[in-house]
């Protein structure tokens, strides 16, 4: 659980069918709200990357997110997409 205004630290590990780690290229991170809104994509670049197709972002949490957020990791691998998502609960206290 996460409050309004906090950092939350998302993170992603990009694998193949097989289970190795990729690094796709064009990564992006888009976070939606609970009506599956787009709220906002934010570009993912080499200074984001922990290791081998782990990556992660620094997010803040808006003021006018409640009850939770939706993040999706997407990019391209092989000229095919990537993606993984997540949900993060969130309580204004």
């Amino acid at each position: 659980m996460a409050f309004v205004g906090d950092t939350v630290r998302l993170r992603v590990q990009f694998k193949t069918f097989t289970g190795q780690l990729v690094n796709p290229n064009d990564i992006k991170l888009t976070i939606y709200d609970k009506q599956n809104n787009h709220i906002e994509e934010i570009e993912i670049t080499d200074s984001d990357k922990e290791n081998i197709g782990v990556f992660f972002y620094d997010y803040i949490i808006p003021d006018d997110i409640l009850d939770y957020f939706i993040f999706e990791f997407g990019g391209l691998h092989n000229d095919k997409p990537i993606l993984a998502r997540g949900k993060v609960n969130v309580k204004f206290n």
